[in-house]
């Protein structure tokens, strides 16, 4: 069974069982989630200093002129869905959510308190963890004599892969279930998950809007095809198959498959998709501001464009080399909500709820997007592939 199938399951379990466990067993669930999100947010720094470093490193490993492009075409997109998933909210969820009554409604929640909990404090903070981060990988990717330092990043995040493989995911479920199981106690289950039922239609309006637009742009640049909906049309088995697997990285053979058949040269698809499969990401960054947006109009949080601009920018790198399991992302961007948003133990969990939730979606948008990027990069390099 796979990730998806287990938190919805869990989801469900957590809301039936809010209506008949007594009150000591649900505080039994609040003290393995109070420890659980002490680990979790120990490990923050970790993943973020674990996956951008070496990704940084190994990208600047491979100088060349189409990995500059390709890199900022691909931060271009993901910026691109960032922000218009921000300006589609604040334009549509003002008006689908109700801030008020769900402030009136906190009010008549009762509070379930954990048994007790053990403190994690983390090594370092989030913004220490990005900036270590940037100079490690920048410094590994200059060096030609870094070459253990960039060995020891290498084994840091595969111990860190480790970690939430083997650690937080099997955990996640059990976590989800606590954080429903609370929030049916509360009463704050119907109020939430009804509002972002709302938003669920409007968040996928947006991927099929975010590929359009991708493939208009890149369109003209198309030898074979000047035609949009063809070129995307021609994506949609990996498309299809990036919903099954939930997995960039394993749908690179049908992603690189169809990019050819869009008359991509074969050196720059085989180039450029396997590297935007780790560097591009619109589907998620369209997926958490939304997400993020909506819980922040929901909790009466304050909110404004400059916030939200630094927080898409730094998610568009942070996000990069994100782990090869469902939810990766998700993961990777716990410290900026918790530092740049402001979000609780709670906002966090029920983020890690809604996004797997929508896990699959995301994804594909990301991977049908990279043949986008592969037909511009094409154009420029396609009859001088032989020199990356």
């Amino acid at each position: 069974m796979g990730l998806l199938p287990k938190i919805l399951i869990a989801i469900a379990l957590g809301i039936c069982a809010g209506t008949i466990f007594p009150m000591w067993l649900t505080r039994c669930f609040a003290t393995f989630n109070a420890i659980f999100s002490q680990f979790l947010g120990f490990t923050i720094p970790l993943i973020i200093l674990g996956f951008v470093a070496p990704a940084i490193a190994d990208i600047g490993r491979q100088a060349g002129k189409m990995l500059v492009t390709t890199a900022g075409v691909a931060y271009a997109f993901t910026l691109g869905a960032g922000f218009l998933s921000y300006f589609t909210g604040t334009i549509f969820f003002p008006g689908m959510i109700s801030p008020t009554e769900y402030m009136a409604d906190m009010e008549s929640y009762v509070q379930v308190s954990p048994y007790f909990t053990i403190e994690m404090p983390s090594v370092m903070s989030v913004m220490s963890a990005l900036l270590a981060a940037f100079i490690l990988g920048l410094g590994c990717a200059f060096l030609t004599s870094g070459t253990v330092l960039k060995k020891l990043l290498g084994e840091f995040r595969s111990i860190v892969m480790k970690v939430i493989e083997n650690a937080i995911i099997p955990l996640l479920p059990l976590y989800i279930f606590g954080i429903f199981l609370n929030m049916t106690v509360t009463g704050e289950v119907t109020s939430i998950l009804g509002t972002f039922i709302k938003i669920i239609a409007v968040i996928f309006a947006l991927h099929v809007f975010v590929l359009l637009l991708q493939y208009c742009i890149a369109a003209p640049f198309s030898g074979s095809s000047r035609n949009p909906l063809k070129l995307l049309w021609t994506m949609m088995p990996a498309y299809f198959t990036a919903l099954g697997t939930q997995s960039s990285a394993a749908t690179i053979p049908v992603t690189l498959k169809q990019t050819i058949a869009m008359g991509v040269n074969k050196d720059v698809a085989g180039f450029t998709v396997p590297l935007c499969a780790t560097i591009h990401m619109s589907g998620s960054t369209l997926k958490l501001v939304a997400c993020a947006l909506a819980l922040m109009i929901t909790h009466g949080m304050p909110y404004d464009t400059e916030m939200f601009a630094g927080f898409i920018a730094m998610l568009g790198i942070t996000i990069i080399a994100a782990p090869g399991v469902p939810g990766g992302a998700v993961m990777a961007a716990l410290g900026l909500f918790t530092s740049m948003l402001g979000f609780s133990e709670a906002d966090c969990a029920l983020m890690i709820a809604l996004y797997i939730a929508m896990d699959s979606f995301g994804t594909a948008c990301n991977v049908t997007g990279d043949g986008s990027i592969a037909i511009i990069i094409n154009h420029f390099f396609g009859d001088k592939s032989q020199q990356v």
